[in-house]
């Protein structure tokens, strides 16, 4: 790893599901693997929602993360391309600078799925979290 933070950003259309477990899980495995001070992680929306999809607040209260007071944001070219890696969820057209890694992760989308496809998305998402920190922490 380098001196300078890691900055993950995820993002897709609503940011409303998939981007926000996503930066959840980011969270969590930030603080497991005691990077709070080496990484950085955005989350935003092309086209944001209201609130976070009730199927996706449901399905990560599972695992203990409670999305509930989450707001779904705006994100802005800048900021994505202010990022190390961005993940997008299979539902964006961006177009970053060369300099920033793209991980389209074609996931999807859990809005007015059931609850049993909700968490497959979810435990999908909570490994590539994983596997996009051992690629860029280790």
């Amino acid at each position: 790893m380098t001196d300078t933070p890691l900055k993950f950003g995820f993002v897709c259309v609503q940011n409303a599901g998939r981007s926000q477990m996503s930066a959840a899980f980011a969270e969590r495995e930030r603080t497991r693997r005691g990077l709070e001070d080496a990484v950085e992680i955005l989350t935003g929306g092309t086209d944001p929602a209201d609130e976070v999809h009730p199927e996706v607040v449901e399905a990560m209260a599972e695992r203990d993360i409670d999305l509930s007071g989450r707001v779904p944001r705006a994100v802005s070219d800048d900021e994505l391309n202010s990022c190390t890696v961005v993940a997008t969820m299979g539902c964006s057209t961006l177009e970053l600078d060369a300099d920033v890694a793209v991980r389209d992760w074609a996931l999807d989308d859990p809005h007015g799925q059931s609850v049993k496809r909700v968490r497959e998305i979810r435990d999908e998402i909570e490994g590539r979290v994983a596997d996009l920190f051992d690629e860029y922490t280790d």
